[in-house]
């Protein structure tokens, strides 16, 4: 047998005659940026995030530069980041010219918030909070800091569409949070996209000027802003998405749960989630000492795996200014993390073909 890390057949065969409807539409109404789709789409996900607004933009890299913009970073500023996440992370801090600050993470991939403080300086101004894989990091204690020390926090939510901590949706747990629409997300456009929502006027305000070239009336500049805006072609095809995301993250909660209960080989590292937390698996993330042999392994028996990430950020090449630095467990997890297939419309014996093998290595 042969498994994908992750197809997308499944779902747009599904959705194919929607999709069509909704892009005709945009088509045939001759209006391609900031139009109803948008509109209508910024409104229907911000209520689906528990927040007031909702901007979309071009990218999730720009929602994160965008948020921190509005938040004031600036250059010579301090950012808080875990020292395990995707590069765009620290790349939207480094846009604006202010200094990623490194925290080490948890066992559940998450920032520690108990080494947050030690990381802080009289020129840092956000936490960023990043929900990986599909769990949201422990917002509570990261949000009791930030009070303390009058800062704002910000989500990196791009994996976590529908996630919950303690019953509240990922976006609305902070001052402002970022999504990616990137295809392969839980919610993902067929092409780049991706918004901010929050419950701050202010921060809504600034993001949608920065957007648009600093402008909310046209030739009228208020900022020094960019060109990223979610197109209607792309809101068209999230406003059909979104209608069945809940059932796509279900899903993948099923698929989850059959390997977190059957996968039972002592060599592989299972995830673990926190119980105040509704998890979306963006990806199924295990640990293995010898990770070459073991994805050999996996892929000589036809299982597709990918490796989230193989280099902590501080090792970068284009983060050179870091490479001295020392975050074990980020480096322990760089060496050890291997994904396994996890998507809608992966059948019941192809995960149950990927636990056989995984239980017999």
């Amino acid at each position: 047998m042969k498994v994908d890390f992750s197809k997308f057949n499944y779902m747009h065969d599904e959705l194919e005659e929607d999709i069509k409807v909704a892009v005709t539409k945009v088509l045939e109404s001759n209006w391609f940026i900031d139009g109803k789709e948008l509109e209508n789409f910024e409104k229907k996900f911000a209520d689906y995030c528990q927040t007031k607004f909702c901007v979309g933009c071009g990218n999730g890299l720009d929602g994160l530069t965008l948020a921190l913009r509005a938040m004031g970073v600036q250059t010579g500023d301090d950012v808080i980041i875990p020292s395990h996440t995707f590069i765009a992370t620290a790349l939207a801090v480094s846009n604006i010219g202010a200094r990623p600050v490194f925290v080490e993470v948890k066992e559940d991939y998450t920032i520690d918030p108990t080494k947050i403080e030690e990381k802080l300086t009289n020129k840092t101004k956000v936490i960023i909070a990043v929900h990986l894989y599909g769990q949201c990091a422990d917002m509570d204690e990261i949000n009791k800091i930030a009070k303390k020390h009058n800062l704002y926090v910000l989500e990196d939510a791009a994996q976590a569409h529908g996630a919950t901590y303690k019953g509240k949706k990922a976006g609305s747990l902070a001052d402002a949070a970022e999504f990616s629409f990137y295809p392969g997300k839980n919610l993902g456009a067929m092409g780049d996209g991706g918004c901010v929502v929050t419950n701050n006027q202010n921060i809504a305000e600034e993001v949608k000027k920065l957007r648009n070239y600093g402008s909310i009336k046209k030739y009228c500049h208020e900022l020094k802003g960019v060109n990223s805006r979610l197109d209607e072609i792309q809101a068209a095809i999230l406003n059909v998405k979104l209608k069945r995301l809940d059932k796509w993250n279900e899903y993948r909660n099923r698929v989850a749960n059959r390997y977190l209960n059957e996968i039972k080989n002592k060599k592989i590292i299972l995830p673990i989630v926190s119980k105040t937390n509704y998890h979306v698996w963006h990806s199924f993330v295990v640990r293995v000492e010898d990770r070459k042999k073991f994805q050999e392994y996996l892929s000589e028996n036809g299982i597709k795996t990918l490796i989230h990430y193989p280099t902590a950020i501080h090792k970068q090449k284009a983060y050179s200014e870091y490479n001295n630095l020392s975050f074990p467990i980020a480096e322990k997890y760089a060496n050890e993390v291997i994904s396994l297939p996890m998507y809608y419309g992966i059948t019941n014996d192809e995960v149950s073909y990927v636990i056989d093998i995984i239980n017999k290595y």
